[in-house]
């Protein structure tokens, strides 16, 4: 079944056009690597699909229906999520009021098994935590949620290589859950070793569309990752 399907896009900022007639499908229920370098176009497209970058041409279609002009607050009313480089936490509240603005009423006890670090935090403002802690509260939106479509860019950038693990993995499970995972990485790795589907772009356009397995002897245009050391 297809969860979103793009078709003949093109989008941009101001005179500069990053989306050069782009078709892509995302599978539903399944993990999805958008890989490419910097510049590539990737996040353009992430903000395309959240409704924060309009179509100057093309259409967007979520479980067939036309979304192309539906705004971004009503497809995050229908299950869309996007986690943004950045983190997307409200960095002046401590960790504990974020938690219960993403649990939106409910527990977030699912969050604290997930990252038990955040329970050693609860009462420190977000926006003084590593850049890793920062990671694992905003994907704790995610687990909370359990958005229908999830939204991740550039996830695990900078980060130590085990809490880059930890976040891909809980991203593979959520996958498994049932929700559609768009993950964008300039790394391919460890997103290849997750992933189901694979697109890669290059300058605004879609180089490549496949299995994981069909890029064993490398990615044009990707990188190979640099970690932080903490």
């Amino acid at each position: 079944m297809i969860e979103l399907e793009l078709r003949g896009a093109r989008a941009g900022y101001g005179p500069v056009e990053a989306l050069h007639g782009v078709d892509l499908v995302v599978a539903h229920g399944r993990l999805t690597a958008l890989l490419g370098s910097n510049g590539a176009g990737k996040t353009t497209l992430l903000s395309v699909l959240a409704g924060l970058v309009p179509l100057r041409a093309g259409v967007l279609r979520w479980q067939g229906r036309d979304v192309t002009r539906c705004s971004a607050g009503e497809r995050v009313r229908r299950g869309m999520l996007l986690v943004p480089e950045g983190h997307g936490i409200f960095p002046g509240l401590p960790v504990q009021e974020n938690l219960r603005v993403f649990a939106r009423g409910g527990d977030p006890a699912a969050a604290l098994e997930a990252f038990p670090v955040l329970a050693e935090r609860l009462g420190q403002r977000a926006g003084s935590l590593s850049g890793g802690e920062q990671q694992m509260l905003a994907m704790s939106r995610a687990l909370l949620q359990r958005p229908q479509v999830l939204l991740l860019d550039e996830l695990s950038s900078g980060l130590a290589p085990q809490v880059a693990a930890q976040l891909l993995a809980l991203a593979r499970r959520l996958a498994d859950d049932g929700t559609t995972v768009l993950l964008v990485e300039q790394y391919a790795a460890e997103a290849l070793a997750i992933a189901d589907h694979v697109h890669v772009l290059g300058r605004g356009s879609v180089l490549f569309s496949g299995e994981p397995g069909e890029l064993s002897d490398g990615v044009p245009g990707v990188t190979r990752p640099v970690r932080a050391r903490s």
